[in-house]
Formats: structure tokens, C-alpha cells, sequence
């Protein structure tokens, strides 16, 4: 059984609709359509939700006549998969690495309470292992 691609690996459209339909919860094709930046026709949107689908990115219920897409898998889980690419694919499966990174781009936009909460998450995690 093929591997699911992680959200780096799909198509730049396929991102956009996935992100769509992540952003509604639950989506017509009209209103992914509407809610996309230079968007296809109607007919290349359903299309393409329809692929999705069949790559078990979404999933989808009727109604009515229509059919409502949503999310296959929750964003928390979606989010997990996307990161540990990322680790694996620039960092070397180094989390400390990933961490230094993000710390070195993002640490004079951090406020406080963000810094706080990550060392509470740090503390946390190493009560853990022990």
C-alpha cells in the first residue's frame, strides 16, 4: 500500500482546497470555489475534490443533491504529520534542531507568555522521559 503524502508533497491547488475545506469544516464545491484565491471553474473544482478524496485528504457526505467535503483527518493530526516531514526533510529527525531554527527566526516576535509556555512544554516533556 502506497505511503499518504504529507502536505509538502502535494500539488499547490490540492493544498489550497485541502486548506479550504480545513478552514470551512465542511465545504460545497461552490464554496470552495468561492473561497479560493484565482480559482478554477466549478467543474475542475469538483474534479479536484473528488481526487482528493480518492487520495483520502477529504471526505465527503451528501446532501441533498449536493456533497459536503471535509477534512479526512483532524488539523491537529494533519499539522503532526506536516512537521515530522519537515524535521525528517531539513533537520534530520533533529528536534532540538527545529526548535533552534524556529527559536533563531521567530524570537524577537515572541511575547512572554509565548516564550513561558514553551518552557513549561520543555519541563513537561522532560518530566516525561525520567
Amino acid at each position: 500500500m502506497a505511503k499518504k503524502k504529507t502536505p509538502l508533497e502535494m500539488g499547490k491547488r490540492e493544498r489550497q482546497i485541502v486548506e479550504t475545506v480545513i478552514k470551512l469544516g465542511e465545504a460545497s464545491v461552490a464554496e470552495v470555489q468561492k473561497n479560493l484565491a484565482d480559482p478554477p471553474s466549478y467543474s475542475a473544482v469538483r474534479a479536484m475534490l473528488g481526487f482528493l478524496v480518492d487520495k483520502k485528504w477529504l471526505k465527503y457526505r451528501r446532501d441533498g443533491k449536493r456533497y459536503l467535503y471535509r477534512p479526512a483527518s483532524s488539523l491537529k493530526k494533519s499539522r503532526k504529520k506536516a512537521i515530522e516531514r519537515v524535521v525528517d526533510t531539513f533537520f534530520g529527525g533533529s528536534t532540538s534542531e527545529t526548535f533552534a531554527a524556529l527559536l533563531d527566526s521567530s524570537a524577537q516576535n515572541l511575547s512572554d507568555d509565548e516564550l513561558q509556555r514553551m518552557m513549561d512544554m520543555i519541563k513537561k516533556a522532560r518530566k516525561e522521559i525520567q
